[in-house]
């Protein structure tokens, strides 16, 4: 069973000892809860590459706009306690908002340029909240190596930034996305969805298949690509709205040619559950 600690000086002072004394490598998964294989496959990584491995859960308020889903984001501590101990997790964090946002709570951290587009387009506020906690935690855990997603992209570009413009002490280990046997992005929104609506979600790999055909076709034009994907999507009866879909380089500048290792990047509205998933084009 990992340990489970809700308050930062008892989580601190345990790996501190573990730090000093057994000079243990540690590595840090923050999660907001209600676990599935994306998570699991982020823990696994970290428990094969580190003495000791850290499981955040925590619902960052600070990263929901108003409104969002932050009170109906589906949690399940016991549930992901149990998981975290199958797969050999040494310490939980589960703090409370009172214990990361104490009362007179005033300082944020921003990360400008990648954060304005895309996501932060849509969701104002929403990358301050995510540098914020992650910093918070960088501070708190002091990991060695941290492992993100890439099916949350720009997030994972964000972290990086923060890492590499303050010069954390953290290597940043990202892990590819994990799909069900479907296509569908393993997501915790994914409870959301009903049978209706999760066929109209599989629109989202359907155009991420149909764009690689296309580019192993010889189709190199983005806009040509994203009008072909935006049909096949807009052809779903559930899709709703489509917030963005583009194509840009792996640093999330827009491209007007295909070149091997750009990415597809898409949010949309499928029922009332916004979904967000990408692709890394293959040539």
């Amino acid at each position: 069973m990992p340990l489970l600690f809700e308050r930062i000086k008892d989580i601190r002072n345990h790996l501190g000892r573990l730090r000093c004394d057994e000079k243990a490598s540690i590595g840090f998964v923050p999660t907001m809860g209600y676990l599935h294989e994306g998570h699991k496959a982020l823990i696994k990584n970290s428990v094969l590459q580190n003495d000791v491995t850290v499981v955040s859960i925590y619902v960052n308020p600070a990263q929901f706009g108003p409104d969002e889903d932050y009170h109906r984001y589906p949690r399940d501590i016991d549930r992901d306690t149990a998981i975290c101990e199958e797969l050999g997790v040494d310490v939980l964090f589960a703090p409370t908002d009172r214990e990361m946002y104490p009362e007179g709570f005033g300082t944020y951290v921003s990360v400008s340029g990648i954060t304005e587009v895309l996501e932060g387009e849509f969701r104002p506020g929403h990358f301050r909240g995510v540098a914020t906690v992650v910093l918070k935690l960088f501070n708190i855990v002091q990991p060695d190596r941290a492992y993100f997603g890439e099916k949350d992209y720009q997030q994972l570009k964000v972290v990086e930034k923060l890492v590499k413009d303050l010069n954390l002490p953290v290597q940043i280990v990202p892990v590819e996305t994990v799909r069900d046997k479907d296509g569908l992005a393993l997501s915790s929104r994914n409870v959301y969805l009903s049978d209706k609506e999760r066929v109209s979600a599989l629109s989202i790999y359907r155009a991420f298949q149909h764009a690689q055909r296309r580019t192993s076709e010889g189709e190199r034009r983005a806009d040509v690509l994203i009008r072909e994907m935006e049909e096949l999507i807009r052809s779903y009866p559930l899709v709703r709205k489509i917030d963005y879909l583009t194509i840009t380089d792996p640093d999330l500048q827009p491209v007007e040619e295909v070149r091997d290792g750009d990415r597809i990047l898409v949010a949309l509205w499928v029922g009332d559950t916004r979904l967000i998933d990408n692709w890394r084009i293959k040539l």
